[in-house]
């Protein structure tokens, strides 16, 4: 295993100051407030998953405060995080499997241990920091992790090529390994992009249907069809899929919303959603 202080482990925060604060106290400040606003929405016994939006946080933020809301009080030791890679294309999914990922609220150390699993059991996870550098999905989850669950580790998954094999494997992967385990998994989506809202609506409103109906075949046969529907379905899939294969049986949208919430511009929009999957 690489020494926990091998600089070349720290991922650099990519989008602080830009698409969050990079000041640690007005950061913590403004996630407090989207975490204190949705207080309405009620905890979900036996949580297994959550799908979280990943946009600059004044505009996904109130929604993911609703997602983030129920690790509040829970005790969680690692948490997998899958989002999709913007900026990167590739085959299969990417981990950064050793040190932290930097934040203005502290770093979120990788659970190694859980990585060394993942990668032994399966072929299309490998150990990849390229698609990492750039990318916001999984960095954008980081504000809220910091605020409500700041012992647990991260395990941070790209998906490449979002196909329903990759969706499959990965899901299959992480039912396996987290088996047994204090883990939460966590897929990052925005939904659809740039429609005005009542088109986005429309788009967005199959996928939260897929969700409510806890059905990730169905998703994925959407995405297939539309993959405008979400960026990040094909990860939303497979954690749904690791979901059920840890005992997840029900699943429950706690908001949906759009960019034009915030910016009062409904003429192009981005969807996004918090969904919980839980046991009970």
């Amino acid at each position: 295993m690489k020494s926990a202080v091998d600089m070349s482990d720290i991922r650099p925060a990519a989008v602080a100051g830009t698409w969050y604060s990079a000041d640690a106290g007005e950061l913590a400040g403004e996630v407090d407030e989207y975490l204190d606003a949705a207080s309405t929405t009620p905890p979900v016994a036996g949580l297994v998953a959550l799908i979280a939006p990943h946009a600059g946080l004044m505009y996904s933020g109130p929604v993911a405060g609703h997602a983030y809301r129920q690790l509040r009080d829970r005790h969680v030791e690692t948490v997998v995080v899958v989002g999709p890679s913007h900026f990167v294309t590739f085959d299969g999914v990417a981990l950064w499997a050793h040190g932290a990922f930097e934040s203005p609220l502290g770093a979120a150390k990788v659970d190694e241990a859980f990585a060394a699993e993942l990668l032994a059991a399966s072929p299309i996870v490998l150990e990849d920091t390229r698609p990492h550098r750039r990318e916001h999905s999984l960095e954008m989850q980081l504000p809220f992790l910091r605020r409500v669950a700041p012992e647990a580790r991260i395990v941070p998954l790209l998906v490449g090529h979002q196909t329903d094999a990759t969706a499959r494997e990965l899901g299959k992967a992480l039912g396996d390994i987290a088996r047994g385990k204090t883990a939460l998994l966590i897929a990052s989506t925005d939904l659809s992009h740039y429609e005005d809202a009542m088109t986005a609506h429309r788009l967005d409103g199959v996928v939260l249907e897929h969700v409510r109906q806890f059905d990730p075949d169905g998703l994925q046969s959407s995405l297939q069809k539309y993959p405008h529907h979400a960026c990040g379905g094909g990860a939303a899939v497979a954690v749904m899929r690791a979901a059920q294969a840890l005992g997840a049986t029900r699943s429950a949208v706690l908001r949906y919303g759009d960019s034009g919430d915030v910016s009062g511009d409904k003429s192009s929009v981005v969807g996004y959603m918090a969904a919980a999957l839980s046991s009970l």
